[in-house]
């Protein structure tokens, strides 16, 4: 009987969880992880707005007229729907990133939908008008009901992960990993807050210093930074 009931969670947690990742992960079904035009790049920022780097970042991308793609958690949209509106009116495109970062994994479908998604779009909507379509999950993870949203929401993961959540990452090599392997149809994701679970408080803070000194070396290179919406 024991050995049967194990048997039985070990394979749901396979079907829920592992599989849906591995699907994504590996093959990239259901989700979308780069672009297929030429010279074209997407600069991606989750867990925000955050009210110390957010204004920042924004300041930066308006510098070098790079449009991007914010990932905002509902809770973080809530507190700063001026940031939100600011994101909106300077051409950015804002996706969701649940109302908290909880991850998918540790949540039913019926909560994720509700609690997370539906909560999130109305927050969003109800601040710029317009409704989030593009969706990324915490972490990336993806469960087996996931695929159900697709008529609903694109689910977005990325080509390039940085690791900018750590403070050591982003003073000693974040701006070399970024020039080195940003291609063609990259989507890179960074954060533009340091109050996830695991990650540094000040790491956004040299995120800052890094993605100046590859957006000013981009230049060079004749890439176009693009919204999600707008890649091919």
């Amino acid at each position: 009987m024991l050995l049967h009931l194990t048997i039985g969670i070990i394979s749901i947690f396979i079907l829920y969880m592992l599989v849906p990742s591995l699907l994504t992960r590996l093959a990239g079904y259901g989700v979308m992880r780069r672009g297929t035009s030429p010279k074209e790049v997407a600069f991606t920022f989750d867990d925000g707005p955050h009210p110390e780097y957010t204004p920042r970042l924004l300041d930066l991308l308006a510098q070098y007229k790079v449009k991007a793609t914010f990932f905002v958690l509902g809770a973080q949209a809530e507190r700063y729907p001026e940031l939100i509106k600011r994101m909106d009116r300077e051409g950015h495109q804002i996706g969701i990133h649940n109302y908290i970062h909880t991850s998918n994994w540790l949540m039913l479908p019926g909560t994720i939908r509700r609690g997370h998604l539906e909560r999130t779009a109305d927050i969003v909507e109800s601040i710029v008008g317009t409704r989030p379509d593009h969706y990324r999950p915490p972490w990336g993870l993806i469960n087996i009901f996931d695929f159900l949203r697709l008529k609903q929401y694109r689910i977005v993961l990325w080509s390039l992960m940085a690791h900018d959540w750590s403070r050591k990452k982003c003073q000693t090599s974040l701006r070399s990993t970024l020039l080195n392997r940003i291609r063609d149809g990259s989507i890179i994701v960074l954060h533009d807050s340091g109050d996830t679970l695991g990650a540094d408080g000040n790491a956004p803070h040299y995120m800052l210093q890094a993605l100046e000194e590859v957006l000013n070396q981009l230049k060079t290179r004749n890439l176009k930074c693009v919204r999600l919406d707008e890649m091919a």
